[in-house]
């Protein structure tokens, strides 16, 4: 201790009690000063933090090579002032390749008497041209961020909101959906309702009376205040009211509805609801509160199809929470017993009675075995009695005089001086009194007391967990049993796998946005935070999206149905293609111009009509190609502005620019002709599917690619077939097909013996599924006609190799 702060308040001198009252205050000042300190530094971290966040997300480097886009890095936004909710959004949609493609192939009319009566809004269009725009360079731009400021500017000005304010993004993406909607009212099918909306059926009963309603949504509303889960949110939504009535005969004045959807959207969108309006304050506030949601989500429960099995389930569960209620109940009043306000786990109680009972038992009383007068140093003093550290007059400085002198002591002043001792402060220090015992123990109890409490008390205690062991095993399994009340594959068949998330980050009135994508294709969750797009995981999203941690938490979840790959996926045949050429290119660049110019084909194909019925579909089928590649030739020498510029309109265009291999140029124009949405002409139908699976499947066979080529040559002899059926001079020709299916077999056949013959159980696997799969179920075909000769021996071939097998023991590996 320093000798500085020990004060002698034994005396009458004031100016020592006030140094000790001084140091005491100073000491206290110096924790509280050093908590402040530690608070202030936790708040600076925040701050720093969140502020760190927004200027790496919102800075423009002036570096030239900073700005420039990474390979295979997909385009950030830039966030032209409180617009990170407008990355957000238009990211997630962007990344949906269906959505893309709708968007960049979007035709205004003409004229604008071609615009539907009942449009509501005519700033769509432009905010449709510079979304277009935007997407486009998002696709192609060779910076690491493109600037999204005049479809923004369309979107400020139609809610009339200044740039200092944050804009409530739920009104955005209505609004955003809303003026998609009515800009492909032009269509005959609006792509954006079947994209984006789905219906419901509302069931219910109001006043006695019951009533059936269908209608649409868009994004479907949640509430998560009060809920843990997705599941949970939507089971309180899909129900309202006194909902018994509606399964009781009797005719009741409750009122109440149950929703079924009857059919889902293929981009099927949540809205959390994650603020509220607090009357007592006057003001939103945010909701923080935890919610988990799932990567894939089946939707079966919710179907119109299921109510009958959904509700029995819905019963049940019922009835297994009243009963696991009741058994927590029963848990609790095992781990938290007592009366009082605190309480203990009863098995615990139990064992600290056992302890105490079992402990050595003492014979005099706490307060008789303490020595009061031993000082250190062989100094002994009566001490005080403590009430007499709070009897001193602090008006006068003084403290009464309780002191008695020792024996043998002198008297007076020196006396009195050597019976000083130092002050104890009792904020800052503690002083352990010489042999304390360990623990308390009973005063008096026989050997026999002792034996019978001891075997009490060890029973009750077993009985105790036991108890408590059983209440949490059924309580597991009550859980266990409701999680798997829908895991039957019959409630399994609507999946929907998780696409994006949009995440909020701050309080009601102010705050940042950012998304998580899935890319499909890396299988990598990617966080899209204005120009910033990095890799990410699962992990951080479920972080920063299920709430409770910081502030931050999602507010909209985008599922698609995973039973619709083309929302997402890149057909295979195109990235292949695409690699091929132009390998330090992203897949989706040719993706998203990779669907036809659908009015140039369709012309085309009438242009070629008279050549059909002359000299038949093969003739009018390449009359068709020609007639288009012509005229996609002629817009790629045109000189055209910017805003008109067809090689952001159509792939073929953009290929001739850039100098693509010829049959880059080929192969692309003969896809968009085998196009689905052709089938409106039967007399081109089955011969366009022939010549581009014919042909598809001859490249892939020169590739060595067998099982891929296979199939398209398969599928090629059998719409041939078809077409030879109605004349002679209808399809191509018959041999060469049925050869290169043949020797195509041929093929696999050998490369499925040879890894058979290796004995290596992975290889021998992968031979028998080859040969199972595609040999054996092909060798029917070849044998359906019995009219080509060399199908017959290619099979008899096929079959003696394998039933050679049988015969021979196959050669052991070490």
């Amino acid at each position: 201790m320093i000798v500085s702060d020990v004060i002698d308040l034994t005396g009458d001198d004031k100016d020592d009690l006030q140094r000790a009252i001084a140091l005491s205050l100073e000491e206290s000042n110096r924790f509280v000063s050093l908590c402040f300190r530690v608070l202030e530094a936790s708040i600076a971290e925040n701050k720093a933090s969140l502020k760190r966040t927004h200027t790496e997300v919102w800075s423009d480097s002036p570096n030239p090579h900073d700005r420039k886009r990474q390979e295979n890095c997909p385009v950030g936004l830039k966030n032209v002032g409180n617009t990170c909710w407008f990355s957000a959004v238009i990211q997630s949609l962007f990344n949906l390749l269906e959505f893309q493609r709708l968007v960049l192939h979007y035709s205004p009319p003409a004229r604008m008497q071609d615009l539907p009566r009942n449009q509501k809004e005519h700033r769509n269009l432009p905010f449709m041209q510079e979304l277009r725009h935007l997407f486009s360079l998002l696709v192609g731009s060779k910076r690491k961020y493109v600037d999204p400021s005049r479809a923004v500017e369309i979107l400020k000005d139609a809610f009339k909101s200044s740039e200092s304010q944050q804009q409530d993004v739920s009104e955005f993406t209505h609004k955003l959906l809303d003026w998609l909607e009515d800009a492909f009212q032009i269509k005959p099918k609006n792509p954006m309702v079947d994209l984006f909306y789905g219906r419901f059926l509302a069931v219910g009963v109001l006043e006695g009376k019951k009533f059936e309603n269908t209608e649409m949504f868009g994004q479907y509303p949640l509430q998560v205040n009060g809920f843990k889960d997705l599941h949970e949110c939507l089971e309180a939504a899909m129900i309202e009211g006194e909902i018994e009535s509606l399964h009781s005969a009797e005719n009741s004045a409750k009122s109440g509805q149950e929703h079924w959807f009857t059919e889902l959207p293929p981009v099927l969108t949540f809205e959390l609801s994650r603020f509220e309006f607090n009357q007592t304050l006057g003001r939103p506030e945010k909701i923080h509160n935890k919610l988990e949601f799932p990567s894939m989500l089946y939707m079966d429960r919710y179907m119109d199809r299921n109510r009958d099995i959904t509700r029995i389930k819905r019963e049940e569960i019922r009835r297994l929470k009243e009963h696991l209620t009741v058994l927590q109940q029963r848990l609790e009043r095992y781990l938290s017993y007592g009366s009082g306000p605190k309480r203990f786990p009863l098995a615990d109680v139990l064992q600290y009675a056992m302890e105490f009972a079992s402990s050595k038992p003492v014979c005099t009383s706490p307060l008789e075995d303490v020595d009061t007068t031993a000082l250190p140093g062989g100094t002994t003093a009566q001490l005080p009695p403590p009430a007499s550290v709070f009897c001193m007059d602090f008006s006068t400085g003084e403290q009464p005089d309780t002191s008695v002198p020792a024996e043998g002591s002198g008297s007076g002043s020196q006396a009195q001086q050597q019976q000083r001792v130092s002050i104890h402060k009792p904020f800052t220090q503690s002083r352990v009194p010489p042999d304390l015992p360990m623990h308390p123990a009973p005063r008096h109890i026989t050997e026999e007391e002792l034996r019978v409490l001891e075997g009490c008390l060890h029973r009750w205690r077993s009985e105790v967990e036991n108890d408590t062991r059983d209440l949490q095993a059924s309580i597991s399994r009550i859980h266990r049993t409701i999680e798997l009340m829908y895991s039957d594959k019959s409630m399994m068949q609507v999946p929907y796998r998780l696409h994006a998330v949009l995440v909020h980050e701050g309080q009601a009135n102010a705050g940042h946005y950012w998304a998580y994508i899935f890319d499909p294709h890396q299988q990598q969750w990617m966080k899209y935070n204005d120009i910033s797009v990095t890799k990410s995981s699962w992990e951080e999203l479920v972080r920063d999206s299920f709430g409770g941690y910081r502030n931050a938490s999602a507010y909209c979840l985008m599922y698609i149905d995973d039973k619709k790959p083309f929302l997402i996926e890149v057909h295979s045949l195109v990235a292949e293609l695409w690699c091929d050429w132009h390998a330090d290119w992203p897949v989706r660049v040719l993706e998203a111009m990779m669907t036809p110019n659908m009015q140039g084909v369709i012309m085309a194909i009438g242009k070629s009509r008279s050549v059909y019925d002359k000299c038949g579909p093969e003739a009018a089928f390449f009359k068709a190609m020609k007639v288009e590649y012509t005229r996609l030739l002629r817009f790629a020498q045109e000189d055209t502005p910017p805003e008109r510029d067809y090689r952001l309109q159509h792939v073929i265009v953009y290929f001739i620019h850039n100098q693509a291999p010829k049959k880059i140029v080929e192969r692309t124009l003969l896809m968009q002709f085998a196009d689905r949405n052709l089938g409106f002409d039967e007399r081109y139908e089955k011969f366009r599917g022939t010549t581009v699976f014919l042909l598809i499947g001859l490249e892939l066979f020169l590739k060595k690619s067998y099982v891929e080529a296979l199939m398209y040559l398969i599928f090629a002899y059998q719409y041939n077939k078809e077409l030879l059926a109605k004349g002679p001079y209808r399809g191509h020709d018959e041999e060469l097909i049925a050869h290169y299916r043949r020797e195509c077999l041929l093929k696999l056949n050998e490369h499925a013996t040879v890894l058979f013959e290796t004995g290596e159980e992975t290889e021998v696997n992968a031979g028998l599924n080859i040969m199972n799969e595609l040999v054996v179920a092909c060798i029917p075909l070849l044998l359906v006609d019995e009219m080509e000769e060399k199908d017959m021996v290619a099979v008899e071939d096929m079959r003696n190799r394998w039933c050679s097998y049988l015969g021979q023991e196959m050669e052991r590996k070490s």
